[in-house]
């Protein structure tokens, strides 16, 4: 067996730089054929990739956070060539929506080794111009769009923590923002949702920002999203909200409503929205679910 291993050098604070050559040293130890590729921004990295896997490999492995998982599944989306990741980056979302969040660097290498995949499904998103990019994790706009523009601008802390208090920050300018949101649910029906959101919020996985679940229920291989739209409300209630948020328990508040759907467009102006934890596109953008796009080597059940 052989597989290539993109290592992301350029990863933002809080990535594991020795976890490629030590996830490279544990799969030859099980004797898997290990080429390392590395570059120093995203396009290059994703040029390495794709040129790689042209000239042939049994699969693909990232050792890295949200942000390579992301740039290697628009390369593997459909293709049936495997993805094995090596969780080493801030948030690990994308580990987490199939087990492998907890792994550490040893762990996660044994799991591609042992060979067990699962195929998952993965979010397709369109932009008004007509260019396409998958998504994994969750995709977020509004507030927690916002939030992502602070923590991503943040030095420190490193790690999840500075979500958590890019949150707070927020809060201190939240406001509605006019949203016209289309959706197909899984029943086939069409909804629409058009007045001042506060965010709407889009999971192929359960989790964003290193673990809030945001979408609690969702299951990446379903064939359906999850979408979390919460309406405007006083400030002090919505603060009051957000431990629920982190229990995954706020399905239930008045202000929140969640949908499973086939496909969401999302419209409102000024909205960068973004996805698997890094800018996707500026609203309006739609998105629909591709049912089992990524093969992924996941633990034994």
């Amino acid at each position: 067996m052989s597989v290539v291993l993109l290592v992301n050098p350029a990863a933002r604070a809080g990535s594991h730089r020795g976890a490629g050559a030590e996830a490279a040293e544990r799969l030859r130890a099980h004797g898997i054929r290990t080429t390392i590729i590395s570059a120093g921004s995203a396009a290059e990295s994703s040029d390495l990739l794709r040129t790689a896997i042209g000239l042939g490999t049994d699969a693909v492995v990232v050792a890295g956070g949200d942000g390579t998982v992301h740039l290697a599944i628009q390369e593997l989306a459909g293709s049936g060539i495997p993805l094995g990741i090596i969780p080493a980056g801030t948030g690990n979302d994308m580990a987490a929506a199939v087990g492998l969040r907890e792994l550490d660097v040893a762990a996660a290498a044994d799991t591609i080794a042992a060979g067990r995949t699962r195929r998952i499904d993965l979010a397709r998103v369109t932009r008004t111009d007509g260019s396409t990019e998958y998504f994994g994790s969750v995709l977020a706009s509004g507030f927690d769009s916002r939030v992502n523009d602070r923590a991503n601008a943040m030095r420190w802390p490193r790690g999840g923590s500075r979500y958590n208090i890019a949150i707070l920050i927020e809060f201190l300018t939240l406001r509605g923002i006019p949203y016209d949101v289309e959706l197909v649910l899984d029943d086939g029906s069409a909804q629409r949702i058009a007045g001042d959101l506060v965010m709407a919020t889009i999971g192929n996985g359960g989790t964003y920002g290193g673990g809030i679940p945001i979408c609690p229920d969702a299951d990446p291989s379903d064939g359906l999203l999850d979408v979390a739209i919460v309406r405007p409300a006083g400030r002090l209630r919505l603060l009051r909200l957000l431990p629920r948020v982190y229990k995954g328990t706020h399905a239930s508040v008045d202000e929140v409503s969640m949908f499973r759907v086939r496909t969401a467009r999302l419209a409102a102006s000024g909205v960068t929205a973004y996805a698997d934890g890094d800018p996707i596109g500026t609203l309006p953008l739609a998105v629909e679910v591709v049912p089992g796009a990524l093969s992924l080597y996941v633990r034994e059940a």
